[in-house]
């Protein structure tokens, strides 16, 4: 819930205050940014549970790792840094574990949120689950790269402070991620000529709302886990 107390406050100076022991501080950053954290993890793993464990992970490290924040980015930046980082390393460890890729239309259908199931038109369920096949047959690097620009409209320039590369290094992984998925895509295409992946950024995803009567808004950087992350 939101706690009017800091309707005027900055992240800088919520973060600020989580460092000087204000115990809702970090619960109103998570307020803030869950939202779009999860989407970020969501499509670059593919995968519910472990989006949902990566996003758990990356607030622990931002809850635990608050102090060392020295204002050289936003915080948005910086928080999405740390749930890239941790989509990526659980990506790898996956990836060693010879894990499959979301291949089956059941785990498909689970990435689609549920106001998109219940809302939006069939075409687009069909062109939403195509894309983000195509994008798990992608190195991870080439997916997190593409996620951020084609599908959450963040600038090339935000997306390499994000990801804590160069811009040349996003550009190249968005045109060779691209590059693989022409032919994957190239049926999904309007008469229009629009982009699938235009036309499949994403617009007001939400999280999974916490399970168990815990508040989303507490200084516990875990209340953002739900939708089908462990307990």
């Amino acid at each position: 819930m939101n706690d009017a107390r800091f309707a005027d406050t900055s992240d800088q100076d919520l973060l600020a205050q989580h460092v000087a022991g204000e115990p809702y501080a970090f619960g109103e950053l998570v307020r803030r940014h869950r939202d779009r954290l999860w989407a970020v993890a969501l499509r670059t793993l593919g995968d519910r549970e472990e989006a949902a464990d990566a996003v758990q992970d990356a607030l622990i490290s931002a809850f635990r790792a608050a102090h060392t924040f020295r204002g050289q980015s936003a915080v948005t930046t910086w928080l999405h840094r740390i749930t890239v980082n941790a989509c990526l390393d659980r990506a790898r460890k996956a990836a060693s574990r010879k894990t499959a890729p979301v291949d089956d239309a059941e785990r498909l259908d689970q990435l689609l949120e549920p106001h998109e199931s219940a809302e939006a038109p069939a075409e687009r369920q069909d062109l939403h689950r195509e894309l983000l096949a195509a994008l798990s047959t992608l190195p991870t690097e080439q997916r997190a790269a593409l996620v951020l620009v084609d599908m959450q409209a963040y600038p090339v320039a935000e997306a390499a402070r994000i990801l804590d590369v160069p811009t040349g290094t996003v550009k190249s992984r968005c045109a060779r991620g691209r590059a693989r998925l022409l032919p994957l895509l190239t049926h999904l295409r309007s008469n229009s000529g629009d982009d699938v992946m235009e036309r499949n950024r994403t617009q007001g995803t939400s999280v999974p709302p916490a399970s168990g009567p815990r508040d989303a808004g507490s200084s516990d950087p875990a209340a953002v886990k739900g939708g089908g992350g462990h307990a």
